[in-house]
């Protein structure tokens, strides 16, 4: 990818953020993923007064483009803000839950965007970074470790 597309990504996510529903938290979170089909799915967090039902920004765009057919995937770009705490500041990295949900379908080399609140500044890594001695589907039988 380069740099521009990098920034595009996140503009994307930045975009989706501003649509998320975070009454309880204040921390909106928004998401963009490219197939590789070239098609870009975003995604914002969903919150939930019972908190369990709750769905992130990546999963939220993982579902769309998985709904629509889509199963392989290049990158991701992964953007939020804490509007309770602005103070708070920094970089929004995907939670355990999402980053598993990530290895079921993305190589390990997955790329990885994490931006700040403005989508100036933004960090690379991989999903391996991100969830060192993953669970995958070679970990288990089944259709996908033959």
């Amino acid at each position: 990818m380069t740099e521009k597309e990098k920034r595009d990504l996140v503009l994307r996510a930045r975009e989706a953020m501003l649509l998320a529903y975070a009454p309880y938290s204040g921390c909106r979170v928004g998401a963009a993923l490219l197939a590789e089909s070239g098609k870009i799915y975003t995604g914002f967090n969903i919150e939930n007064a019972s908190f369990t039902p709750t769905v992130c920004a990546e999963r939220s765009a993982f579902i769309r483009a998985l709904h629509e057919g889509e199963r392989k995937f290049s990158a991701l770009a992964v953007i939020g803000e804490n509007t309770v705490l602005p103070e708070a500041g920094g970089l929004f990295y995907p939670c355990g839950v999402c980053r598993q949900f990530m290895r079921e379908f993305c190589p390990l080399d997955f790329t990885i965007l994490v931006a700040d609140s403005a989508g100036e500044r933004f960090e690379e890594m991989t999903l391996d970074a991100l969830l060192p001695h993953g669970f995958g589907p070679e970990n288990v039988k089944g259709e996908k470790s033959k």
